[in-house]
């Protein structure tokens, strides 16, 4: 029997995504979508019901003629991305172009792990730009600093209930809004269903819980010899806490209290039993079992990529564009190199991530646009310049188009254009990941948690997984920093 359903996401995931969603922290209350409702059933019939008119909208809220200048920082497209991520980057900037041809945009395009580094020396110095597309981690620490402009998405033509609530959290700091949500990001589990096949596996079925992805990891290794889990554990790079805090927010652990109902963010969990059951079974992957690569100290997703093509490793977690970067790069290959690759992409599955004893969860990521204030910006502050670019930025058309591989769009009206209708037709999987947003928890609200969760929790990892430390140490360690940073006592 066919186990499979649409786009082949497993049907025991499908029936879990459909049944009791959107409570918690990433549950929307929209205007632009049917919170009670949200599932990938949902989701596909609800696309193209809307027809969108960019300029507009933004019309009402800059005239087009407007002239003016906007400096732009953003992680654009790289080596990485599948190439309808950098078209879609070109077409963006046509578009804007064309709708507002008198304003001018110096844009700069950085690498993810040195965009933050180089906003805080530049916000210092009096040299950040007027407009800034960054992950919603950072903005809590930058508005405290007073770096950021207040912006709420009325400012810009658009109602705050078009914006999921865990989105608007990330930018709102003290009672204040300080940005514009632009994409959300939630991930899920990828699996090699020909490598589950070899290790004894249903091909057709992901682990269910987290102790299950730790022995499917081992009977992949012991059976086929090749790695089991594409563990990342990398010090200042945000692709850890992506890929560990739903791990930890399963078992009960956390950083803060930021999976609760109602986190107050004055209480740390990264000593509780929670969190030191979910460090236990990455020392047990990457120690005991050895089913993990050994470079998972240093690697990031990207590292992730080349085994996963190459059919050396069996499962991760990532976005939809994994797809899209694994037919790139069969595309590319040759010889026996292709065979390969061509049988990894058509054996290639997506699923919900692994639940744990307390929640199913995912990181509730994703990006804001932020207008940084004039006392930081070197030269004049066009605010309606600025303005105009983020309207056009954040609306239903290019909130959808600039998440075209790999997240959703941040205005939840653009769930329901042509342009998201289109994506779940061209990009497999896409419904999966969209599926998890109902269990995304977005990380702690406040200045610190850049460096606890790029910093404090990868450190925790290595203390572990390197035998610098016992389990229990690095969790207790870890909790005593987070303490100390937070002056908690």
């Amino acid at each position: 029997m066919n186990n499979l359903g649409p786009n082949g996401f497993s049907r025991r995931g499908l029936l879990a995504a459909g049944a009791g969603l959107l409570v918690g922290p990433g549950a929307a209350r929209s205007a632009g979508v049917d919170a009670a409702a949200w599932s990938p059933d949902y989701v596909r019939k609800i696309a193209g019901t809307l027809d969108v008119d960019t300029a507009a909208e933004c019309a009402k809220i800059v005239p087009l003629n407007h002239t003016g200048k906007v400096t732009y920082w953003y992680v654009g497209p790289n080596q990485a991305s599948p190439q309808i991520d950098h078209d879609i980057d070109a077409q963006f900037w046509a578009a804007f172009a064309k709708t507002y041809p008198n304003i001018t945009i110096e844009k700069q395009s950085f690498d993810y792990n040195n965009v933050l580094d180089k906003i805080r020396t530049a916000a210092l110095g009096k040299s950040a730009p007027m407009v800034a597309r960054l992950t919603l981690l950072w903005a809590p620490e930058l508005a405290a600093k007073g770096f950021l402009q207040e912006l709420r998405p009325e400012d810009v033509g658009y109602p705050t209930d078009e914006f999921w609530p865990g989105a608007m959290k990330s930018v709102t700091w003290k009672g204040k809004t300080y940005g514009v949500p632009t994409n959300n990001e939630t991930m899920a589990l990828i699996w090699n269903g020909q490598l589950f096949e070899q290790a004894g596996l249903d091909p057709a079925v992901p682990p269910a819980t987290w102790d299950e992805l730790v022995v499917f990891s081992r009977k992949i290794k012991e059976k086929t010899g090749k790695f089991g889990y594409g563990m990342v554990a990398r010090r200042n790079a945000g692709n850890t806490p992506y890929r560990f805090m739903p791990q930890c927010w399963a078992y009960g652990g956390g950083a803060l209290d930021e999976a609760e109902t109602r986190p107050g963010y004055g209480q740390v969990y990264l000593g509780n039993a929670g969190t030191k059951a979910a460090l236990q079974a990455s020392y047990d992957m990457y120690v005991r079992d050895k089913s993990v690569p050994v470079s998972a100290l240093t690697n990031t997703q990207t590292e992730n990529q080349d085994p996963f093509i190459a059919g050396n490793l069996g499962m991760m977690i990532s976005h939809p564009s994994e797809y899209a970067v694994m037919v790139d790069r069969a595309g590319k290959a040759s010889g026996e190199d292709k065979k390969q690759a061509d049988a990894v992409v058509a054996n290639m599955r997506y699923g919900l991530i692994p639940t744990g004893p307390s929640r199913r969860a995912v990181v509730f990521g994703g990006w804001n646009a932020h207008i940084f204030k004039p006392s930081v910006v070197a030269g004049k502050h066009d605010m309606d310049a600025a303005r105009a670019f983020v309207a056009f930025m954040t609306g239903p058309e290019w909130s959808t188009k600039l998440a075209w591989s790999g997240s959703n769009p941040g205005n939840t009206r653009g769930f329901r254009t042509s342009w998201m209708k289109q994506r779940i037709e061209q990009i497999k999987f896409l419904d999966v990941t969209t599926s998890m947003l109902t269990a995304g928890i977005p990380f702690p609200v406040i200045p610190e948690s850049a460096e606890i969760m790029n910093i404090v929790v990868p450190d925790m990892l290595q203390n572990a997984l390197t035998g610098r430390m016992s389990v229990t140490a690095a969790a207790d360690n870890a909790a005593k920093q987070v303490k100390d940073l937070l002056n908690l006592g």
